[in-house]
């Protein structure tokens, strides 16, 4: 019983607010599905492999890239699609290699912050969805301020949901759109730094490759 008054409280809350509310209902669905959707695609494992990582690291100078290339194709991530552009380009000098992965690692950078706009968005129009729902709201309590009093408090109250909720959507929007995008900056950093490592270890003679043996 008293679960079942909680909902209707709850449904009675929004049902009030309007038509703003259900676009900030509307609003707050996509911020929240962006929100689940870019905490799987930015985890550790689907970025930086730590397999891969421990291989770049460990790897010498000059050496063939056999076992990085088993490893590639087993944790496929953002940095394994970026070490295959680097493969597939050994045989060209070292700036022009060095240009085509930096291409590709500005589209997976690109690829990880996709749907963070949607936040962004979240983050500046609703608080003014639900500054209009309130406005809109008390347009109408205004146009009947010679009723009772009552009566015209509780309706400004209801005007206010709008505002409420612009603000309970906008703010999750705002710290989970500032965590991802420091996410992303520091995973960028450290991919840019294993793929200055690994160019490095793969033209140890400077513009010139060194050809290495990779199993097809």
């Amino acid at each position: 019983m008293i679960l079942a008054s909680f909902f209707s409280g709850i449904f009675d809350f929004f049902l009030k607010g309007g038509f703003f509310m259900l676009l900030l209902l509307a609003l707050s669905i996509c911020a929240g599905a962006v929100i689940i959707l870019r905490a799987r695609a930015l985890r550790e494992a689907s970025v930086l492999p730590g397999p891969i990582c421990t291989e770049i690291e460990q790897l010498g100078a000059g050496k063939d890239l056999d076992a990085l290339k088993v490893l590639i194709r087993k944790y496929p991530s953002s940095l394994s699609r970026v070490l295959t552009t680097l493969m597939q380009h050994l045989n060209w000098p070292r700036n022009e290699a060095v240009e085509a992965v930096q291409t590709r690692a500005r589209h997976e950078v690109a690829r990880m912050e996709k749907g963070l706009v949607i936040l962004e968005i979240t983050t500046g129009v609703a608080p003014l969805l639900g500054l209009l729902g309130t406005l809109s709201g008390l347009v109408g309590i205004f146009a009947s301020i010679g009723a009772d009093p009552v009566l015209v408090a509780r309706g400004i109250a209801e005007a206010l949901n709008t505002t409420i909720v612009g603000l309970a959507v906008a703010v999750p929007s705002m710290i989970a759109h500032n965590y991802f995008q420091r996410r992303i900056e520091v995973m960028s950093v450290e991919m840019e730094s294993l793929l200055s490592d690994l160019v490095a270890k793969c033209y140890p003679q400077g513009a010139s490759p060194v050809i290495q043996r990779v199993t097809k």
